[in-house]
């Protein structure tokens, strides 16, 4: 009997996975455990495993095509095994097969014209009896903000009409590298400047969730922001000293790390979380980390940070961050966080605001140490300053706490021996 192999949940947010790679092909004998195909999700990239054995008699999407939980992906079963019934109750061969003929018969809809237009178009708009172009309007339209010349364009619409996917697959040159004046004319009367080409990026699952959960943080949750500036000198030596003394090599984000997960235990509002009736502060302490990668930015979480080591933190944070730009981290390494840091330091921002990342009541955004000059003692000397903004869900956080918190993470910062009180 056929088995239907389903889109299955992969992550708690996850309502639609994207085939990225399909390891077998139909006709291929598959065992119970066989990994068949890899799936893009809103966190990462997972491994959909077949639970029965059997011949893969169909696969439905292709590579990068988007599923619903629940869809159909395969069908396998006994060889030659007829499965037109599952087939049709799935809509056909394809789950993008009839949405990509509704948008084409839509276009096509789009491109005709009404009565009026084509009465229009037959007597002022084409290559025949008066020596005119015979475009659509929506051609005609794409083809001067294209620069292109509509005489050098093959019609494929009724009696040779120029329609919208002409414009779109004409590989010839635009008139001059600008919008077309009537005539042909460039726009531009000087030399053309030669233009990156325009295109269109597929939105992954990662940015899909990135869009929408970001979106309902910022217009959901009223934001404030706090900054202090930071005398890094202190932390600065302290690292020093600790990577000449180990083989793990400390960074000043671990510092921070430390230091906020130290501040949150003493500040448990900032460790706090919304739920509609109640505000739950956390015992535990897990931070997020955002890691930046190509798709976006993905937090893996330092559970426990407050009861953990700097060498600890740096090893965990290197190996979350490599699995993230791997695309390889778990569900349950990236959930659970209490608290978010978001560090641009390393490229240069000395100062940024953070978009709070749910349920969190916080985010702390960290810049660059800057070399400035500082007044100590009535003498202006060299100085090491660095600022940090945090921010704060007013429903949770009040500005009072928030400065409260941002005042103990920099006195830890500029006496880190006290984070080992």
């Amino acid at each position: 009997m056929a088995i239907k192999i389903e889109m299955p949940k992969l992550s708690d947010t996850m309502e639609e996975g994207v085939i990225a790679k399909w390891n077998v092909k139909e006709g291929d004998k598959i065992e119970a455990g066989d990994i068949i195909a890899e799936v893009e999700t809103d966190k990462a990239t997972m491994d959909v495993e077949a639970f029965d054995a059997g011949v893969l008699l169909k696969i439905i999407p292709a590579e990068g095509d988007a599923v619903p939980l629940g869809g159909l992906i395969a069908v396998i079963g006994e060889e030659g095994e007829d499965i037109s019934d599952i087939l049709a109750n799935a809509g056909g061969d394809s789950p993008s097969s009839s949405s990509e003929t509704e948008k084409e018969t839509a276009t096509e809809e789009a491109e005709e014209p009404s009565e009026e237009e084509a009465k229009t178009e037959n007597s002022s708009s084409s290559t025949s009896d008066n020596g005119r172009i015979k475009a659509s309007p929506l051609a005609k339209k794409m083809a001067e903000d294209k620069g292109i010349d509509l005489s050098s364009v093959s019609g494929s619409g009724p009696e040779g009409r120029i329609v919208k996917k002409d414009i779109e697959s004409f590989k010839g040159t635009s008139s001059g590298g600008g919008l077309s004046k009537p005539g042909g004319t460039a726009a531009t009367s000087g030399a053309s400047f030669p233009s990156l080409e325009s295109k269109e990026v597929k939105v992954s699952q990662m940015r899909k969730v990135i869009a929408r959960r970001l979106s309902e943080s910022k217009f959901t949750n009223p934001h404030f922001y706090e900054t202090v500036d930071i005398d890094m000198k202190a932390a600065m030596a302290a690292r020093s000293a600790m990577n000449e003394a180990n083989e793990v090599r400390i960074s000043f984000n671990d510092i921070v790390v430390k230091a906020c997960a130290v501040a949150l235990t003493r500040h448990q509002a900032i460790n706090s979380s919304w739920h509609d009736d109640i505000i739950k502060e956390h015992g535990d302490v897990h931070i997020a980390v955002a890691v930046a990668i190509d798709e976006g930015l993905m937090t893996p979480v330092i559970t426990h940070a407050d009861k953990k080591g700097l060498s600890k933190i740096s090893a965990e944070t290197r190996e979350l961050a490599e699995l993230a730009r791997d695309r390889k981290l778990a569900p349950e390494q990236m959930e659970g966080s209490t608290f978010t840091i978001s560090n641009l330091g390393m490229f240069g921002i000395e100062e940024f605001t953070a978009i709070i990342n749910p349920p969190n009541a916080c985010i702390l955004a960290v810049g660059a140490i800057r070399d400035v000059p500082v007044v100590e003692n009535g003498a202006v000397v060299p100085g090491k300053r660095m600022k940090i903004t945090l921010s704060s869900d007013h429903r949770i956080v009040d500005g009072a706490k928030a400065a409260q918190f941002l005042n103990t993470v920099k006195n830890l910062l500029e006496n880190p021996l006290s984070m080992l009180l």
